[in-house]
């Protein structure tokens, strides 16, 4: 085979993916139609959960100073965000180029075969790998591997090619969103007016980021909007003219909310926008996909060196897809606070109850993504399957964080025993962790201060992605764990 995995799209999905499959030591070409990277950012927020993920990888210190801002929205209702229990609560403003770039360098310094100006034009599961046909700058070429993901779009080739459907509601709403420079608007931050919805605010960059729905425009566009049709559209919402400006580029988008029926299909598996149609909210879409990325690159890793144990690649689908059915659930509801007609009332009490604590942590946890909790087994300590959280520790001599432990992209057994540990009881969780399939590192560490998240545990199996495995005191045993994650 010429490689182990192509990724198709080199967007940021695609090339988070890329880096956790080299992380996970597997062979990695991502194929990319356009011939450099994009200069557009549709998207320009982080949440808290994506900024751990990039934390967890060593990557926040190369963007550098990342403005930040506590207020978000639920449905243009102000939610805060300042209070999540995270080192990073609120919302983080990096716009999709620059994290794109972040991205292809840390993939590309891991090994990753990046290879741009191909299209890809078909594909054939073969049953024992897959065949991926394109054109690149020398004319039609194929490629085999053992699985390709689809990271490529809304639109994406591979899930057309690989025959998976969507279900889910069809949209019922067009807007249309640009940026554009040499005008002067007034700032609106989900402007509800008689005729539409209207959003303006300056960027960095000092263009102004518009977006204007009509609630009596129809989907089903066939053609490309122009600026324009886009200009017409502002006036009849807003009254203003803003025919004088230049457009850095502009798109239609909707809100369908749509949910690919397969994650994974034999050795076709999809991520980010080519698994999930959403409506633009709030950034949630490019955070769900990276999300997708980093559950997925260690189990497919393992999956094609053959040391997965049985079911690991189907847990990907398992969880994101619940994931994604949660997220697409939450965005439907917010796009009907925002583009509905009759939801004044509604959104009179939700204004209301969103300033209670219990509303307010319930909205905020699923906006950022911290809320997610993947399926344990009953009666498993609260943390299973929960993110781990950051905390400060000592290992043998030296302070660590928890998630300074994840860089390598191994699994982690943190021991942290209340009392004098025997040395059998280390020497065997040692053993354990030696005798994994995948790389685990088995970390003793002082005990946690009382009262914090760690209290009272013996030890702590943390995945690659940083959700907890397994957790118990020092008489239960993380071997069933060990052999379920990591073979």
């Amino acid at each position: 085979m010429d490689t182990e995995v192509i990724v198709v799209g080199a967007g940021p999905v695609g090339l988070m993916l890329a880096g956790e499959l080299r992380l996970g030591g597997a062979r990695v070409v991502v194929l990319d139609r356009l011939g450099s990277p994009t200069t557009e950012s549709r998207a320009s927020t982080l949440h808290a959960r994506t900024m751990e993920v990039l934390d967890q990888r060593g990557l926040l210190d190369a963007l550098g100073t990342v403005p930040n801002r506590a207020q978000g929205h639920f449905g243009g209702i102000p939610l805060d965000l300042g209070g999540l229990a995270t080192r990073f609560p609120g919302l983080w403003t990096v716009p999709q180029a620059r994290v794109e770039e972040l991205l292809a360098d840390w993939a590309l310094r891991l090994g990753a075969d990046l290879r741009r100006s191909h299209e890809v034009t078909g594909l054939t599961d073969t049953g024992g790998g897959v065949v991926v046909r394109a054109t690149g700058p020398a004319g039609p070429l194929e490629l085999t591997a053992a699985y390709v993901v689809g990271c490529d779009g809304e639109t994406s080739t591979v899930r057309r090619e690989a025959g998976i459907t969507l279900s889910g509601t069809e949209a019922t709403r067009e807007l249309l969103r640009a940026d554009v420079t040499g005008i002067q608007v007034a700032d609106r931050r989900f402007q509800r007016l008689p005729t539409g919805l209207a959003i303006a605010g300056r960027l960095p960059s000092g263009a102004t980021r518009l977006m204007v729905g009509e609630y009596a425009a129809p989907p089903g566009r066939t053609a490309p909007v122009t600026f324009a049709e886009f200009g017409k559209a502002w006036q009849r919402v807003t009254g203003e003219d803003i025919s004088g400006g230049e457009p850095v580029w502009l798109n239609a988008f909707d809100n369908a909310s749509l949910l690919a029926d397969h994650y994974r299909l034999g050795r076709v598996l999809l991520a980010g926008d080519a698994a999930h149609l959403q409506m633009p909210s709030g950034g949630q879409a490019i955070n769900l996909g990276l999300q997708d990325a980093v559950n997925l690159g260690w189990k497919l890793a393992a999956e094609v060196s053959g040391d997965a144990p049985e079911g690991l690649l189907d847990s990907y689908d398992q969880e994101r897809r619940a994931t994604g059915r949660r997220v697409l659930d939450d965005v439907a509801a917010q796009s009907a606070l925002l583009l509905g007609t009759d939801t004044d009332p509604l959104r009179t009490l939700l204004t209301g109850l969103i300033d209670h604590p219990g509303v307010r942590d319930l909205l905020a946890g699923a906006v950022s993504g911290l809320d997610v909790r993947y399926p344990s087994a009953p009666g498993a300590h609260p943390l299973v399957g929960a993110r781990m959280p950051d905390v400060a520790l000592v290992s043998t001599s030296w302070p660590v964080t928890s998630t300074e432990l994840l860089r390598s992209g191994f699994g982690l057994l943190l021991h942290l025993p209340s009392g004098a540990a025997g040395p059998g009881r280390r020497a065997r969780l040692r053993r354990l962790t030696e005798a994994c399939a995948r790389p685990v590192s088995y970390v003793p560490c002082a005990p946690p201060p009382a009262g914090g998240p760690l209290d009272g545990l013996d030890a702590v199996l943390i995945r690659p992605d940083g959700h907890v495995a397994w957790a118990g005191p020092d008489a239960e045993d993380p071997g069933p764990a060990l052999r379920r994650w990591f073979g």
